[in-house]
C-alpha cells in the first residue's frame, strides 16, 4: 500500500496511531484509497474501537458514505459499530489461507516457460506490462500500457526498497523472454505467516497451470523461511482448487451522512 502507484497521498494524515509509551497498539487506515477504514488493536487494546469508529465516522465520508471493514467473529466491534448508527451491508471481503503440510506443492510447467524470481531478472517494463494485461486493463479497453520514465520509477519504488525480498517475488517468463504470470509474496520472520498479493496472468496464457505453479513456488519459499500459514485476500474458486481454506470474512458496515 506504501508504494502502490495507486496510493492517495493527500489523504495519509487521516491514518490514525494509538501508542501506549511507544508502543503502536491500535490503527485506523484505509488500503491506497480513502474508501474504507480498517481499525486494528492489539488484543489487550479493543476498548480503543469505539474511539476509533468515531474517528471513522470523522474522517472516511466519500460520497455520503462511511464505510468499515469488521471481521464477521468480532462480536464487540460490530455493537459498537451498530451503536454509532452503522448498518452491516452485504459487501464483504474474504481470506483464505494454505497452511503447512496440506499439500505437497509438486508443480510443472509447460514446454518453453521457466519461472524466475526478480532477484535473479527484474525487468520494470515486463513486471508492470504484465500485472497491466493480467488485470484486463487491455481487455477491458484501456489500451496497452504507457511505459516511461514515471512507470519506471514507480515499479522501482515498489520492488527495490527495504524489506522486499526479491526471491519473493516470482514470474513465469514465455520463450520470447516476456512475463506471462506474476505472483508476489511477503514474508516478516517476526511473524508465522506470508501473503500472496499480487497474482495475475495474461489473458492468453490463462489455463496453463502458471498462477498455480507460482503460487506453489512462492509458498514452498515462504514456509523454508519459516512461515506456518500463507494468506491470499480472496474467495475466488482458484485459490480453493489448489489447496487453499477459506479462513474468516469481513463484513463492510456503511453509515450514510
Amino acid at each position: 500500500m506504501i508504494t502502490h502507484g495507486w496510493l492517495d497521498q493527500h489523504n495519509l494524515y487521516k491514518i490514525q496511531l494509538w501508542e501506549d509509551q511507544d508502543n503502536i497498539v491500535g490503527l485506523v487506515t484505509y488500503d491506497t484509497v480513502l474508501d474504507t477504514a480498517y481499525c486494528i488493536t492489539l488484543p489487550e487494546y479493543e476498548y480503543l474501537k469505539n474511539e476509533m469508529i468515531q474517528i471513522v465516522d470523522e474522517n472516511y465520508c466519500v460520497n455520503g458514505l462511511v464505510k468499515v471493514v469488521i471481521p464477521q467473529t468480532d462480536d464487540a466491534f460490530q455493537k459498537i459499530a451498530y451503536s454509532n448508527g452503522f448498518i452491516a451491508s452485504s459487501k464483504a471481503e474474504h481470506d483464505a489461507v494454505f497452511y503447512k503440510g496440506n499439500n505437497d506443492l509438486n508443480y510443472t510447467l509447460p514446454d518453453g516457460y521457466k519461472l524466475i524470481s526478480m532477484l535473479e531478472e527484474y525487468n520494470p517494463y515486463e513486471y508492470l506490462n504484465c500485472l497491466w494485461k493480467g488485470f484486463n486493463h487491455e481487455m477491458n479497453g484501456e489500451g496497452p500500457l504507457v511505459y516511461d520514465d514515471n512507470q519506471k520509477r514507480q515499479a522501482d519504488s515498489e520492488m527495490l526498497r527495504e524489506n522486499v525480498d526479491l526471491s519473493l517475488k516470482l514470474a513465469i517468463v514465455n520463450s520470447e523472454g516476456h512475463y506471462v504470470s506474476y505472483c508476489g509474496l511477503w514474508y516478516d520472520k517476526q511473524l508465522d505467516f506470508g501473503l500472496i498479493e499480487p497474482l495475475a496472468t495474461i489473458p492468453e496464457c490463462r489455463g496453463l497451470g502458471l498462477a498455480k505453479a507460482l503460487v506453489y513456488e512462492g509458498v514452498k519459499r515462504v514456509f523454508i523461511e519459516g512461515a506456518k500459514r500463507v494468506f491470499v485476500g480472496s474467495n475466488q474458486p482458484f485459490y480453493y482448487s489448489i489447496g487453499m481454506f477459506p479462513y474468516q470474512s469481513h463484513t463492510i458496515w456503511e453509515k450514510k451522512k
